[in-house]
């Protein structure tokens, strides 16, 4: 059984460029190679995106729910951003 899908894709101009380039300088042997990579970078951050939501951006949304009063103002946020942007500079 084939563990590989052969599949035909149309790029722009400057992405196919760009894959071109990759296997010219060498750190890629092949186009499909640039290509499998770059889908297995978009598959890992798709799945830290997911943990991301799932770790924090829910559980803190379900504690402003259960808990309202925890939430900030717009000024109050801005406030604080804007404290924590003197405090770097």
């Amino acid at each position: 059984m084939r563990t590989t899908q052969q599949m035909s894709i149309t790029l722009p101009n400057e992405m196919a460029e760009f894959v071109r380039e990759k296997v010219a300088r060498g750190d890629y042997a092949s186009d499909s190679e640039v290509l499998r990579d770059a889908l297995r970078a978009l598959r890992e951050r798709d799945r830290a995106i997911e943990a991301w939501l799932r770790d924090e951006v829910v559980p803190a949304a379900k504690a402003l729910r259960e808990n309202p009063d925890r939430a900030l103002s717009a000024d109050e946020v801005r406030a604080q951003l804007a404290k924590a942007r003197a405090g770097r500079g």
